[in-house]
């Protein structure tokens, strides 16, 4: 089968699709002065939040600064310890780290890949502090049994949601299902900020007031009846002495300049339309390569609503090819750039000075030795999703 004709299409790389509607949104800001997180950072929190069903929302930097932020309002403090999954990207265990905390692995469940809640269990301890699952490829874990196994030991739930803007659990959006959800929109995500940003959902107000105040340095603003309260760019300061500012603890700058958030409006409106678009592709993979011998698929969870950030499939002994062959063949025969995504936290060699060992979470070690995942996002083509699909089945050795 010929090459597409925009083989790129075939690579992981941006995740959107961005139109003459972000242009303008664009242009609208710079005409403004295009400022730092100002009315339109407000418009997009408020509108991701009630998108979510959260009640507030706080624009990032990213989702690993999200995360930080999280862990702040959690107050997780040296000697705690917070249960996360070894698959996922690096950023999820290394905010643990960074607060003096120790990240706790638990294993993955073999259909999804996601936090397994059975092993969650096990690794409580009068330590524990937090519970951070990753909706992993975008599909929501069992937060209903996380939420639970949190609740029997006073532990906050902090959902990386990274991979799943748009997705549900038992018609309820990511973003919704813990104490805060922290979102992506990396350039490779389903919805983007010009290549960076973030956003944290929560319904607590303690939390939101506490990360809003350390996304901008800890800084307050005097206002007429002498309270310091914390700094809010898009609401003008109030009273005589409003250039009057104090800082009360050591706060980083995480906040999304407002041209972000104008795009990010604009990628929100479309959301559901490109997750749609996902789930079609999706579809298509599965149709088209579930008679395959060796080649197995996830688990798709009826009561979940897939965002499709990610299509994985596992290459098992019973495939012509190991895993390695296979990535190696589609990526130099077929032009086709497939990843592993990814590799277990635990085994990286940070996380081995650190202490942790192979054996720690052995179905996640096993899997990973097996998970392929292929492109998926709105921009491809149905002559681009053939020709994968075809180059599968070809190196299979199925007739298509």
């Amino acid at each position: 089968m010929n090459l597409p004709k925009s083989i790129y299409e075939l690579e992981f790389g941006h995740g959107s699709i961005y139109g003459e509607e972000e242009r303008n949104a664009i242009l609208e800001v710079l005409d403004a002065s295009a400022p730092s997180c100002g009315p339109k950072v407000k418009a997009f929190e408020e509108a991701f939040a009630k998108y979510c069903g959260a009640q507030y929302g706080l624009a990032v930097t990213s989702d690993t600064t999200g995360l930080e932020l999280a862990r702040i309002a959690a107050d997780l403090k040296p000697g705690d310890e917070v249960i996360t999954t070894p698959i996922s990207w690096i950023s999820t265990a290394n905010v643990i780290h960074a607060a003096g905390a120790k990240a706790v692995f638990a294993d993955v469940d073999p259909a999804t890949l996601n936090l397994d809640p059975k092993s969650v269990a096990s690794k409580i301890t009068p330590r524990t502090k937090a519970i951070l699952p990753v909706h992993l490829y975008g599909q929501c874990c069992d937060m209903d049994e996380l939420n639970r196994i949190a609740q029997s030991n006073g532990s906050v739930v902090i959902e990386d949601a990274a991979h799943a803007a748009g997705a549900e659990y038992h018609g309820r959006k990511a973003g919704s299902l813990g104490d805060m959800g922290v979102f992506s929109f990396h350039q490779q995500k389903n919805m983007v900020t010009l290549g960076e940003g973030g956003m944290i959902t929560t319904s607590n107000r303690n939390f939101y007031e506490r990360m809003l105040s350390y996304r901008s340095l800890c800084c307050r603003t005097y206002d007429p009846k002498g309270k310091y309260l914390p700094i809010d760019e898009s609401v003008e300061p109030m009273g005589m002495r409003y250039w009057r500012l104090e800082f009360d603890g050591i706060g980083f700058n995480f906040r999304m300049t407002d041209i972000q958030a104008a795009v990010g409006l604009v990628q929100l409106r479309k959301l559901d339309q490109l997750n749609a678009r996902r789930a079609e592709i999706a579809r298509r993979y599965t149709d088209s390569l579930k008679d395959i011998p060796g080649l197995k698929l996830l688990t798709e969870a009826s009561n979940r609503k897939h965002a499709h950030h990610i299509f994985a499939v596992l290459i098992t002994p019973g495939f012509p090819l190991s895993k390695e062959e296979f990535m190696w063949r589609m990526f130099t025969k077929k032009r086709i750039k497939v990843w592993s995504h990814y590799t277990p936290i635990h085994l990286t060699q940070i996380y081995r000075e650190l202490g942790h060992t192979p054996g720690e979470c052995p179905v996640a070690e096993a899997l990973h030795e097996q998970f392929v995942s292929i492109p998926i996002h709105p921009r491809l083509t149905e002559e681009a999703i053939d020709y994968a699909i075809a180059s599968i089945r070809e190196l299979a050795g199925v007739a298509h």
